[in-house]
């Protein structure tokens, strides 16, 4: 069943050239479905293999938009409709100069099985757009949102693709993108984004989830060996949302959280991050990791290496894909560190998760790590579509619930699979095996 599963991904390797964030996410996932076809070889049968590595529908235009000096630019925008078995297609936008059709493949493609792993019915979907939003004014980013919303509002709906935020895209820009859509589609209809603001059909802890959710996956994998973050040490990259609140739950849970960083450098803070200060200089004043230092005591910029050259017992990779490479794996082992809980989609390198494997360290792979953000976005379009809103107890007692769930079913999925504690394995598989299912009950389609 091996030389099924490697025609595959030669396949996706020959018809998606220079798309190698994409064809890394494809081979990470099918190389752990050979136990998974071994015992249940019908999953190999009427091309579907190759049917959930294609998308089914990829969507790319230009976005034209004037500056505050009356330029005009152009972008390009994307939206991947990945695999709409379970739901409508679900995932985030993304606006930054790094994006193009191959790493927008490689997120919708890992949408699948992350959103899989949430139970939520949702299926898997991607977007964004190669505009950089760092800098610009509100006047700007208004502008382009708009542009951007104009032509994708043909494309999306509460029942078919329901996009959210990601990297780029906060509250301002969902918020441009809503107006946008409800002009052109004269509909109030709140289910088609999520990560909306709370007073037009927002969900309390959406902000907080991704990073809360990523921390609550830690602890139930400590817990699994009797043990807990409790005054652990906590390495934290990226300094957004993910973050931001990966550092608020793990002090809530006892631990201390001392790193951070952003593109100009990281942060150490062994007294431990303050986080009142990291939300203002981040989330208020949009400002960059070097202003948290000039207003911390004891706080320290490091513009060389890397943040995971600090000593810590638990590594929360929050920033973006590959930021984890196998130099730094193996520095974060020697550093003491057991645990590795991704924020971001997809962080490690495959080189540093082969590492992490090696050395039997508890390592929880993004698309179940950090899946409490769609899950979330899910409860959002739950709440907007009875028209009613939780309370913060409520919505994170649930997230609290799926995360568990998630948790409890990859470790249920090594055992059946002959690979206990492989939570990346247990990931891909149950993910897999709930979308391939329902493929199979759809007929080819």
């Amino acid at each position: 069943m091996q030389d099924v599963v490697e025609k595959v991904y030669e396949q996706v390797v020959t018809r998606n050239r220079g798309e190698v964030e994409f064809h890394q996410a494809v081979h990470e996932v099918l190389e752990s479905l050979g136990p998974v076809i071994a015992k249940h070889p019908h999953y190999a049968e009427g091309a579907l293999l190759e049917r959930i590595v294609e998308p089914e529908r990829q969507i790319m235009f230009r976005v034209p938009w004037v500056d505050d000096a009356g330029q005009v630019h152009v972008n390009r925008g994307f939206r991947i409709e990945f695999n709409s078995a379970l739901g409508p297609y679900k995932g985030g936008l993304r606006f930054h100069p790094s994006v193009n059709a191959g790493i927008i493949k490689f997120l919708g493609f890992e949408q699948i099985f992350k959103n899989a792993l949430t139970a939520q019915g949702i299926g898997g979907g991607k977007g964004g757009s190669d505009f950089d939003p760092h800098g610009r004014s509100d006047a700007e980013v208004m502008r382009f949102c708009q542009s951007f919303m104009t032509e994708l509002a043909r494309h999306i709906g509460p029942s078919t693709d329901v996009p959210a935020g990601d990297i780029g895209v906060g509250g301002r820009e969902i918020g441009y993108m809503f107006g946008q859509y409800k002009r052109l589609r004269n509909s109030y209809d709140a289910g088609v984004l999520t990560g909306k603001g709370l007073a037009w059909g927002g969900s309390l802890v959406r902000t907080e989830a991704t990073g809360y959710g990523t921390v609550l996956f830690a602890q139930s994998m400590l817990a699994t060996k009797g043990e807990s973050l409790e005054g652990k040490k906590v390495l934290v990259s990226g300094a957004g949302n993910v973050a931001i609140y990966a550092i608020e739950k793990a002090q809530q849970l006892g631990a201390t959280p001392i790193t951070f960083s952003d593109s100009s450098g990281y942060v150490v803070d062994e007294a431990g991050v303050d986080l009142e200060l990291l939300k203002q200089v981040k989330e208020v004043e949009r400002g960059r990791v070097a202003d948290y230092v000039e207003r911390r005591p004891g706080a320290r910029l490091v513009t060389g290496g890397s943040v995971w050259d600090v000593p810590g017992d638990v590594a929360l990779p929050c920033a973006t894909q590959n930021e984890l490479n196998g130099d730094a794996a193996a520095t974060l082992l020697r550093g003491g560190c057991g645990v590795v809980s991704e924020g971001a989609n997809m962080p490690s390198t495959p080189e540093a998760v082969e590492a992490f494997q090696k050395a039997g360290i508890l390592f929880g792979p993004g698309k179940a790590a950090n899946a409490g953000g769609v899950a979330t976005s899910a409860l959002e379009m739950e709440q907007n579509a009875g028209r009613t809103r939780w309370d913060f107890a409520t919505a994170e007692a649930k997230l609290t619930g799926i995360m568990a769930d998630i948790h409890d079913s990859c470790v249920a999925a090594a055992e059946e699979y002959g690979r206990p504690g492989d939570y990346v394995l247990g990931a891909n598989a149950a993910g897999f095996t709930r979308v391939a299912d329902v493929m199979i009950a759809h007929g080819i389609v």
